[in-house]
């Protein structure tokens, strides 16, 4: 038996912030350690018609999940175009970026382990 208790956050409760180096990307935080959710934060990204993020690493993994729209992902020397439905595992320490060329926003559930993640931005060349 878990010593942790049940969650249940309504969806009225997520407060989302823009992102900061990401131009038109808002992160809202679903559950994390915060919430006494011991193991994993569930993250909630919208991606605005135009938005970009820049090649950036991170020290943890990723997976997600697209709720919504269509846009790229670039992930190591890879673009992939990703839509309502598709799964992605970015490792930890893998350059990886957004962009959405369309014109709907995006949406996707991201979850990484709880604990600190150092986020490192890359010169564009």
């Amino acid at each position: 038996m878990s010593d942790t208790e049940p969650i249940v956050k309504r969806a009225g409760d997520i407060e989302y912030e823009s992102v900061g180096a990401a131009e038109g990307m808002s992160k809202g935080v679903l559950l994390n350690a915060d919430d006494g959710a011991p193991n994993f934060a569930i993250r909630r990204f919208v991606l605005e018609p135009g938005a970009t993020v820049p090649k950036h690493t991170n020290d943890v993994e990723h997976e997600q999940y697209v709720l919504s729209g269509k846009y790229t992902v670039g992930i190591g020397d890879e673009e992939y175009e990703v839509a309502a439905g598709d799964s992605l595992f970015i490792p930890g320490g893998v350059v990886h970026w957004y962009r959405n060329d369309s014109d709907v926003e995006g949406t996707f559930l991201c979850a990484v382990p709880n604990g600190d993640d150092t986020i490192q931005v890359l010169d564009e060349e």
